[in-house]
């Protein structure tokens, strides 16, 4: 059954896999089709989904026009077919593999917050502090130091 369009997919761009999926889902995304909201940013609230953000957080939630909710495997597959993805949502869709993609999923979904120490595709975002990295002494500076 097709969701109720548009689709609103509840996203955490702080994670670095999900980020780097919500890039890709927002270069061909129609945004009357499938919205992204973003569970980290620090506007946002759960206030009215009937959700709290705990839960947000430990699957990947989607809601459909009408209100129903989709999650983890099915939320991947409708909105990755919404933004035009459909050959690669296919095999999410193929029953004989679905108790392999949940077991799957629920893998990922406990592994995900430990996967922080990935590279964002936006450095600046992982930086709570100003990222200042301290530059690499020049060659000049280095033999001086020596000479110390």
């Amino acid at each position: 059954m097709t969701p109720d369009l548009p689709l609103t997919l509840y996203v955490d761009r702080a994670c670095p896999l999900c980020a780097r999926e919500v890039r890709w889902l927002e270069r061909s995304a129609d945004p009357a089709r499938l919205r992204l909201v973003d569970i980290s940013a620090a506007d946002f609230d759960p206030k009215g989904l009937d959700r709290d953000l705990a839960q947000l957080r430990r699957r990947l939630h989607a809601r459909s026009a009408s209100g129903a909710w989709l999650t983890g495997v099915d939320a991947t597959y409708w909105s990755w077919r919404l933004a035009g993805h459909g050959r690669w949502a296919a095999p999410l869709g193929w029953r004989p593999l679905r108790p392999l993609l949940l077991l799957g999923y629920q893998l990922f979904a406990v592994l995900r917050p430990h996967l922080d120490w990935l590279p964002h595709p936006d450095g600046a975002s992982r930086c709570t502090t100003g990222c200042n990295v301290p530059q690499k002494p020049s060659k000049t500076s280095a033999a001086s130091d020596d000479r110390l």
